[in-house]
Parts: structure tokens; sequence; C-alpha cells
């Protein structure tokens, strides 16, 4: 992966510091995190962004290999 340097306003970067205290992100991966989140929600515009975070979330999930295999019940 490669880092650039980016300029942004001050303005975006004071709104992310709460929401990146919140979630325990720095500032730059909150931005980051809300940049992945907007192309998701551009990418697919009939779902709700819930889901799209869920599915997010997901993804990560079994990244890390945290998944389970599902039981039905009967």
């Amino acid at each position: 992966m490669m880092a650039i340097a980016l300029k942004l306003s001050d303005e975006l970067v004071e709104i992310a510091k709460p929401h990146a205290a919140a979630k325990h992100r720095s500032v730059p991966k909150q931005i980051e995190h809300w940049a992945r989140l907007g192309k998701a929600v551009e990418d697919n515009p009939d779902m709700p962004v819930s889901f799209i975070q869920d599915t997010l979330l997901a993804v990560e999930e079994a990244k890390a290999g945290q998944t389970a295999e599902y039981q039905f019940s009967s």
C-alpha cells in the first residue's frame, strides 16, 4: 500500500476528531473509513447504508479469521 500526503480542510479534520475518538481510530483512519464507506454507497445506491456497513464489517471479520459455520435450525 502506498501512502500519499493529502491536504484536507481544517473543517473536515475537526469534524472527524470526535468520530475518530469514539471509534478508537486516528483522524486519518476515520477519514479513510468515511471514504471507503462513501465509495461503497456510491457503488451500491440501492442498498441501505446500514447493510453496506455490516457487509464491510463482515469482510474485515472474515479477513481476520473470525468466521463460524452457520447452523440452520430444524
